[in-house]
């Protein structure tokens, strides 16, 4: 039977404390709806930190949430230079911890506690009588393995997707061999820290980078720096196209000039033969039992690599598997909710050419249950920090009962700063009437930054 006790009291529940949740939570208390924020890792912004080394491509102007602000500005904090470029580390301890640590928030977040199963009281996915009405149950267990049932009004997951990286393998699966490598720590995290805490893992060693995003150029570039220090450290690099400089994006034509700088130092480090480039070539197998071998295939034959780590920067993608009593609507391609899916797919879309969205494409068959931030972009790489405030604003407005506050579009994207964007389309306000001229499509895109239609967003020669 269900649980019909009224929900209005009940507080909503945030799955994650990372940028987009505490962004999502902080909306919630400016509304006057109280929270409980729930985070796998011991302290907020866990995840951040395991990258903490890396500098974002956005200045801090681009990366703090009006409703943060507001709750932040309450207490004795000081902004950031909005043209800095903050790392994550910076990202988290000059912003993401001072907000954690507000008053509004600070009681309201639950570390070292996983979300492991989200529900309706006393209904499974099946059952749909007085579903609507019904309380969410959401299951979490703590470090020591308590579990305990948690009764909400709503929920909104932020948990983004860095426990879950794709896999080396082909076809989307793990490589024959992959799980014991990973196990045993052969196989490391997406972006290590290469110079600092990880450094013992690689100088002096031989590393295969499999990847071709920013990801792989990150650490490619700070295993040059590595090999310089120390000369016999070896890089080697494998991706599935033919040729690298595809990876290389825009340089100085690109919208976010860290972002280009990035692909111009990669290219001059493959250039200068501090790096093996393995093209065309898919993982088959990994043996680990007497170091470790990597097996592959290119057009030309069979590959076979002793290294001695492998560093995985082949992107992420959701976990869902705590999400098997909620209904769901995805995108059968990205994985995404299914009316933003082909507004992101990577195949035609790069981060600035997204339109801003919220409450209406984020929507699910269950009823205030939203995916929110990284996690919402399925298995697409072109999320953008910024978009998901607009979505966590639009969303919790919506949970307010404001609902032209949802369909109203704050969220204004520079020109010349994210990619390639349209600044005034919104998919919102057409979700269920689009027409020729009110679509979710962005307009004529500015001409500057990484164009369109390109996968994950990377810049390609115009072929013409």
């Amino acid at each position: 039977m269900p649980d019909t006790t009224a929900t209005t009291d009940l507080p909503v529940a945030v799955i994650g404390a990372g940028p987009t949740g505490l962004a999502a939570a902080a909306h919630l208390v400016t509304r006057g709806i109280d929270p409980i924020v729930f985070e796998a890792g011991p302290t907020p912004a866990a995840a951040v930190l395991e990258w903490g080394h890396i500098g974002l491509f956005s200045p801090w102007k681009y990366n703090i949430d009006q409703a943060a602000r507001t709750l932040l500005e309450s207490v004795d904090w000081q902004e950031p230079d909005g043209d800095y470029l903050p790392t994550g580390a910076e990202l988290v301890g000059d912003y993401l911890t001072p907000l954690a640590n507000t008053p509004q928030l600070r009681e309201t977040i639950h570390t070292s506690t996983r979300v492991i199963a989200v529900s309706r009281a006393g209904l499974d996915r099946t059952r749909t009588p007085g579903r609507e009405t019904a309380a969410f149950l959401v299951r979490t267990q703590s470090t020591d393995g308590q579990i305990v049932d948690h009764r909400v009004r709503a929920v909104i997951d932020a948990s983004g997707t860095w426990e879950t990286p794709n896999p080396l393998g082909q076809a989307g699966l793990p490589a024959i061999g992959e799980t014991t490598a990973r196990d045993t720590g052969l196989v490391t995290s997406p972006l290590p820290d290469v110079l600092g805490r990880d450094r013992e893992q690689f100088a002096g060693r031989h590393t295969l980078v499999v990847g071709a995003g920013h990801s792989a150029a990150n650490t490619l570039l700070a295993l040059g720096q590595l090999s310089d220090e120390e000369p016999s450290t070896r890089i080697s690099w494998a991706i599935r196209d033919a040729d690298p400089a595809s990876v290389y994006g825009g340089g100085d034509q690109d919208g976010l000039p860290a972002r280009g700088a990035l692909g111009s130092q990669l290219r001059n480090l493959v250039e200068s033969g501090h790096v093996e480039v393995h093209t065309s070539m898919t993982i088959t197998g990994l043996e680990s039992s007497d170091g470790l071998t990597i097996t592959g295939t290119t057009p030309e034959g069979h590959v076979s690599l002793q290294v001695d780590r492998v560093v995985p920067t082949t992107g992420f993608r959701p976990n869902l598997d705590f999400l098997r009593e909620v209904r769901l609507d995805l995108d059968p391609v990205v994985e995404a909710p299914t009316k933003l899916g082909p507004l992101i797919d990577p195949e035609h879309h790069s981060c600035g050419t997204v339109p801003p969205h919220g409450a209406r494409l984020l929507a699910h068959p269950e009823k205030d249950f939203y995916i929110v931030g990284m996690k919402s972009y399925g298995r697409a790489p072109t999320f953008l920090m910024f978009t998901g405030y607009e979505q966590v604003r639009s969303i919790v407005a919506a949970l307010a009962g404001d609902q032209a506050g949802a369909d109203r579009v704050e969220l204004v994207l520079p020109e010349t700063g994210v990619c390639s964007a349209d600044i005034g389309s919104s998919c919102d306000t057409s979700a269920d009437t689009a027409d020729e001229s009110t679509n979710c499509s962005p307009a004529e895109p500015v001409k500057i930054g990484i164009p369109t239609g390109l996968a994950h967003g990377r810049y390609k020669a115009d072929p013409k």
